[in-house]
């Protein structure tokens, strides 16, 4: 994969934040991690020179780039959401819960529609998008897993939990390329992505020991997100503060943005994240894709290779 050059790139001159401490942050579950326990993720311009963003990438784990996708197009496909995302507060969050959260079974055709519909998946292919994955990976050609997933994040329901994207995706190679799309402006604390600061090392550790473990079971259950040395959800915890305080040696600072709809945050399979509690001043509903792409003739895991579906068991 041309993302060995990515990931063989000369390092960056240390970064020196501006902001030593971020906002005030909470998980699904748990207390609110204290704003010294977080901090800013820094951002990137798209023009930015190419031997910049591969060292960024490389040694951050991630790289958010500002202005990818051209903001009218983002809207557009918001528009169809609808574009503002106000929630009616007089409603249950929790009857309105997308991936990542627990969806009511009269939801699930509405979630499964969503996926399917011509629009999403026409936005899915926008050319700026991937001519920058092209240009920043230097693949001839790039292959998106047919299981992109559009997440909502009401304020108030569950959402996304503590995890990295490797352990889903087991049955292809581990080189591939995850891109986070918010479709529309989200503010650090709106729900959207939050990083765990040099969490790789981390989450290539936790999935050598999760293999060991599950060296002897058949393949198909050593490879499923669910099985038996895996958590009940496939996500690895749901407080943000008791796995951080779980690993402090090992890691640093959840890490957050002020996402604008345009931006997109790339990262590589074994950076940890997870949603943030949606606690938007202005009640708006997180709306974000996120994709996987591989370089044409990589293994994929063919099981992704298919539209989400909500019994779909992956």
């Amino acid at each position: 994969m041309a993302s060995a050059d990515v990931l063989n790139a000369p390092g960056i001159p240390a970064f020196q934040k501006e902001n030593t401490c971020g906002p005030t942050l909470r998980s699904n579950h748990g207390t609110y991690v204290d704003s010294s326990s977080t901090g800013w993720m820094r951002s990137t311009p798209s023009d930015t020179p190419l031997e910049e963003l591969r060292a960024r990438f490389n040694k951050d784990g991630y790289i958010w780039v500002k202005n990818v996708i051209p903001r009218k197009a983002v809207y557009d496909m918001r528009e169809h959401s609808p574009r503002d995302g106000i929630f009616n507060t007089s409603s249950d969050p929790t009857a309105h819960q997308g991936i990542g959260g627990v969806p009511i079974e009269s939801t699930n055709h509405l979630l499964d529609a969503a996926h399917a519909d011509p629009v999403y998946r026409t936005f899915l292919a926008h050319p700026s998008l991937r001519a920058f994955i092209r240009s920043f990976t230097g693949w001839k050609q790039e292959r998106i897993v047919d299981r992109a997933m559009l997440r909502h994040n009401c304020p108030g329901s569950h959402s996304t939990g503590i995890h990295y994207d490797q352990y889903f995706l087991r049955d292809g190679d581990d080189e591939f390329l995850t891109a986070w799309v918010p479709i529309g402006d989200c503010a650090a604390t709106g729900g959207g992505l939050m990083y765990l600061e040099n969490s790789t090392s981390l989450g290539q550790k936790l999935e050598n020991e999760f293999l060991r473990k599950a060296q002897h079971l058949p393949k198909q259950e050593r490879i499923d997100a669910f099985n038996k040395f895996m958590s009940k959800d496939g996500f690895m915890c749901h407080d943000a503060v008791e796995f951080q305080n779980m690993h402090k040696e090992k890691v640093g600072r959840w890490l957050v943005g002020d996402y604008e709809a345009g931006d997109v945050v790339f990262h590589n399979p074994w950076m940890v994240h997870a949603a943030t509690k949606n606690e938007d001043e202005k009640g708006r509903i997180r709306l974000a894709s996120d994709l996987r792409f591989y370089e044409e003739g990589a293994k994929l895991d063919r099981r992704w290779m298919k539209v989400w579906t909500h019994d779909d068991g992956l």
